[in-house]
């Protein structure tokens, strides 16, 4: 009889212990579903809508990859941040695609949010701590645990400032949590986030959040090199916290990867069997690098026209050259309406244009220079451009305002592609343009704003 207690006592404790077992995996998976509903799914680097997602092309951006590899297993606390920033087009998330799958394989990635502008959830800052929450509760048991207890104390969370829904979700859970390898979160495209003043609010919560706390995680943030992103990075907190890496050009792998593509499409496609190699020449290749501009946006755009199923592959690379007109719409749509977008965000419109207006005319001048030139007040050109510097370099007063993209010029000089933005030489701007060079050889002004701009107007 004492047998049969014992062996019931065990029996009822067993039962107890697996009733308590599924009441804390039921309870977790309560958590996770929570976070769930509050985060942006879409948004990581392997969500369906992404798919396929912008990668580096085999081969090319090798060293910059190296050295954000190198950057994410560091334990150096000077440089938990990493900004990675390169201007519209340069290939930006294309990058940060790629080290989120080279570090996910390798166990060292923490969370990721691709941010896409006008977007119902990715383009939302409320969805961003909650979503980073979410990935770190699946990949850390511990972390789940404590986010628990978090969210039991605050039950609303999902719907408090980001500077609460920063320290609940991921501060405080982390507060007694060491990670036993390094964990990298990667934000992408942070400047199509709704609201400057959100982009800001978020790099400086991230900031603190270092400076005030255990916070074991590094933090990889790409954007356009916008002045209000840049000015943020440059106030003293950020001292000793953050690297800045810009993605430059790389006019050997815009090659490398234009001859990879035009080999895949010259074997795949079924109407190349005649077409004797090698396709296209060395010389068509030269000429598609140069206008890159060593950056990708202009090499996908115009492999993406020609890597067509239902036209001829060679007839569309004529169009591309100019060789050939297009029936069937622009090869450069994407880039026109990327550029388009830019612009649409600067607030002054009439100056932009008259600047534009010098641009289209092949002429790089210092600031300074366009606004004598221009009759403009001292500091215009940079204040007018504030929010166009992802296609126009006018980051110093001393260095002169140029595109980063050769082919932002064919944009500005052709009226069928940038509508409302033509400053070329039929547009009223350019005309007023040649009426300003009249006027500069009346008064005193900078010799090389003369020589540089008044063949060009006439």
């Amino acid at each position: 009889m004492k047998r049969i207690s014992v062996h019931l006592q065990s029996f009822q404790l067993d039962v107890m212990t697996s009733i308590e077992r599924l009441g804390l995996i039921n309870r977790m998976e309560a958590v996770l579903d929570k976070l769930r509903r509050a985060a942006a799914s879409d948004a990581s680097h392997d969500a369906g809508e992404r798919h396929p997602p912008p990668q580096c092309h085999p081969e090319t951006r090798m060293d910059i990859l190296a050295k954000l590899h190198e950057w994410s297993l560091e334990d150096d606390p000077t440089s938990r941040i990493l900004w990675l920033h390169g201007p519209a087009g340069a290939g930006k998330s294309a990058v940060a695609q790629t080290l989120c799958q080279n570090l996910e394989t390798e166990g060292h990635l923490g969370a990721s949010f691709f941010f896409k502008r006008g977007h119902p959830s990715r383009g939302q800052a409320t969805k961003l701590f909650p979503t980073i929450a979410y990935h770190l509760a699946n990949i850390l048991p511990e972390f789940k645990a404590a986010i628990d207890m978090c969210m039991e104390k605050e039950p609303t969370v999902f719907d408090k400032s980001l500077a609460i829904q920063l320290g609940k979700l991921v501060v405080a859970p982390l507060r007694d949590i060491t990670p036993t390898r390094p964990l990298v979160i990667v934000l992408d495209g942070l400047d199509e986030c709704e609201g400057e003043n959100l982009q800001q609010e978020i790099i400086q919560l991230i900031g603190q959040a270092f400076v005030q706390s255990h916070f074991p995680l590094r933090f990889l943030i790409a954007s356009r090199p916008e002045s209000h992103i840049s000015q943020v990075f440059q106030q003293s907190t950020f001292d000793g916290l953050h690297r800045k890496f810009n993605i430059r050009q790389s006019y050997d792998d815009i090659r490398i990867y234009l001859v990879a593509e035009f080999e895949r499409i010259h074997r795949d496609h079924e109407t190349m069997f005649d077409v004797p190699r090698p396709w296209p020449s060395q010389t068509v290749i030269q000429h598609l690098v140069d206008k890159s501009s060593g950056y990708f946006i202009y090499a996908a755009t115009v492999v993406k026209f020609i890597d067509d199923q239902d036209f001829r592959p060679t007839e569309r690379l004529e169009i591309v050259m100019g060789i050939a007109e297009s029936e069937h719409g622009s090869p450069f749509s994407v880039l026109d309406q990327l550029y388009a977008q830019i612009l649409e965000a600067v607030p002054v419109r009439r100056s932009l244009l008259r600047i534009l207006s010098v641009i289209a005319a092949g002429c790089y001048l210092l600031p300074a220079q366009i606004e004598q030139l221009l009759g403009m007040k001292s500091g215009d050109v940079r204040l007018t451009m504030r929010r166009a510097r992802s296609v126009i370099n006018v980051s110093s007063q001393s260095q002169d305002v140029i595109p980063h993209h050769a082919s932002f010029l064919d944009f500005l000089n052709d009226q069928t592609r940038s509508s409302i933005f033509y400053t070329g030489i039929r547009s009223v701007y350019y005309q007023s343009l040649a009426a300003d060079v009249l006027k500069a050889f009346s008064y005193t002004i900078d010799d090389r704003s003369v020589n540089a701009i008044g063949h060009v107007a006439w």
